[in-house]
């Protein structure tokens, strides 16, 4: 494990674990109550009802925020977050060290930004060392707080992972309907193309039977206006030529007829 990178929680100076202090038995104290933690200073102490000592301070510190332990050249290290008291200064510099690690880190003004979220966890860490600090029991209170919020955010992030791959599966189920609607579109397509063919092809032949139909209507007409007009000469002379001519007449028009 590499050294832990710089955070905007206070910690201690790093000490080294040696072989010896690993090798000690499970009964033994715990690192952190082993480590020396510095002298209380600064405002004025809590009553003492509600005052812990620095050793139970460090050790609520620890849990709230487990100390940070890495391997450097093959030594072990274990940094322990800092229990000392901080003042009104230590708020404001901590608002500074926001601000600048928000513009060195390029983090978004809006939306979902990773690295946003990161830094103001830990702003809200070093804010509940400073609490747990001078009262333990708001620290706490505040570390509740702070996994309620936590588990929020995890629940919420998974509801958004679920729904993106629910909208995912929507959208490869629309895709794939959009391809058998294509190709539905397609085939009826093709269809209809061949129907208009068919439709050309038989509208041609409507129209090639109707000119025959017509011009066979224009003759018949042209040879009956003709007949009309023989037998209206042929009436013409009946009626000024003698009966014998009449009759002759008459049996040539039965022979045109027959």
């Amino acid at each position: 494990m590499k050294s832990p990178t710089d955070s905007l929680v206070k910690y201690d100076t790093p000490v080294q674990v040696t072989k010896n202090t690993e090798k000690k038995s499970a009964k033994a104290r715990p690192l952190n109550a082993r480590l020396e933690p510095p002298a209380v200073s600064g405002p004025a102490p809590l009553s003492p009802k509600s005052q812990a000592t620095p050793g139970e301070t460090q050790e609520i510190l620890n849990v709230i925020l487990p100390p940070r332990v890495w391997l450097e050249n093959n030594q072990c290290w274990v940094q322990q977050v800092s229990s000392a008291p901080c003042r009104g200064r230590d708020v404001v510099r901590l608002q500074e060290q926001l601000d600048l690690k928000l513009q060195q880190r390029q983090a978004k003004e809006t939306g979902l930004c990773p690295v946003r979220r990161e830094l103001y966890s830990q702003c809200f860490d070093e804010l509940i060392r400073q609490v747990t600090i001078n009262c333990s029991e708001r620290g706490l209170l505040l570390l509740k707080v702070r996994d309620e919020s936590r588990i929020t955010e995890d629940a919420y992030r998974t509801l958004y992972k679920s729904s993106l791959a629910f909208g995912l599966r929507k959208i490869l189920l629309a895709e794939h309907e959009k391809s058998d609607m294509d190709k539905k579109v397609s085939d009826l397509e093709n269809e209809n193309k061949d129907l208009e063919k068919q439709l050309n092809e038989l509208m041609a032949k409507r129209e090639a039977i109707e000119k025959q139909a017509a011009e066979r209507q224009k003759a018949d007409e042209k040879k009956r206006t003709q007949e009309i007009q023989f037998f209206k000469r042929m009436n013409q002379q009946l009626k000024v030529k003698p009966k014998s001519y009449q009759f002759l007449c008459c049996l040539s028009v039965m022979k045109i007829i027959s």
